[in-house]
């Protein structure tokens, strides 16, 4: 999909854009609980260590991940056009 604007989306373009946010949200989540079970269990097993610092580091970076588009504004205009 290119950059388009949110508004110049079509109606199915739209909703591809909202069922692409929905379930990257849930992968990101899901990772960044197993990289949370990996710091537990490496801090519990080794105490604290250089290699902590990896998955906290994927942890950051998963946390900071912009989207594409702004999940309100999706929200907003599938509200506006009627289809959800």
């Amino acid at each position: 999909m290119d950059q388009k604007e949110l508004a110049a989306l079509t109606d199915e373009e739209l909703l591809q854009a909202a069922k692409k946010m929905k379930s990257d949200a849930v992968i990101n989540a899901g990772f960044i609980g197993f990289l949370i079970g990996v710091v537990f269990y490496s801090v519990m097993k080794n105490g604290f260590g250089f290699f902590l610092l990896i998955p906290l580091f994927l942890i950051y970076k998963l946390i900071n991940n912009k989207p594409k588009y702004n999940k309100q504004e999706v929200e907003q205009l599938l509200k506006e056009r009627n289809l959800k």
